[in-house]
């Protein structure tokens, strides 16, 4: 019977500083000189068998980095005229859309919409750089830049454009940083 009380108070005093590892960075499970297997939160001073750190120990807020996968960014460098053109796809076909923040949405000349099979919804009249013009929205299937992937993309085809304009409507849904000749868009940051 005093065999069963020894082990019994054994697993009890290893149940709790188990316990009290959940909350430490680091355990490291030592071996002393007699052979004797110890768990302590600071470092082996003769024989370190093995050092975890416990999943409990990540706090709340926190992510594990190799559990969360980000998106690669966008580098765009500058062109010789002072604009950004990036390469996007419009319903698997390829076109390079010049990135306008003075665009609310995303442009298309009528040309690139036929190539997209894309067709008119409804007229609108569009307030451009160049005044008054009247187009008509449509909407974008699938637009894709690098990894990013938008699907139902509201956009304008505009008579008198001559290259697709990449406007706010997706650019706002990226972090953008503008530094000595290079536009990088990334993954926008989620807040919590």
């Amino acid at each position: 019977m005093p065999i069963i009380i020894v082990r019994l108070l054994a697993i009890t005093a290893f149940s709790i500083v188990s316990l009290n590892f959940c909350y430490a960075d680091t355990v490291h499970k030592c071996k002393n000189a007699q052979g004797k297997l110890m768990y302590q939160k600071t470092p082996c001073t003769e024989q370190e068998v093995s050092s975890w750190t416990p999943k409990m120990a990540v706090k709340s807020g926190e992510s594990d980095e190799s559990t969360e996968k980000k998106t690669k960014p966008i580098v765009i460098r500058q062109s010789r005229n002072g604009h950004y053109f990036v390469n996007a796809e419009v319903n698997s076909h390829s076109f390079m859309f010049v990135v306008d923040t003075g665009a609310s949405t995303v442009a298309l000349p009528p040309a690139v919409a036929k190539a997209a099979s894309m067709f008119c919804n409804d007229k609108v009249l569009m307030d451009t750089a160049n005044g008054l013009t009247q187009g008509c929205s449509t909407i974008i299937t699938e637009l894709k830049l690098n990894e990013f992937v938008f699907k139902n993309v509201a956009a304008t085809i505009s008579p008198n454009l001559k290259e697709p304009l990449l406007g706010m409507n997706v650019l706002q849904r990226f972090d953008i940083e503008q530094k000595n000749g290079e536009m990088r868009l990334s993954e926008r940051e989620t807040r919590k």
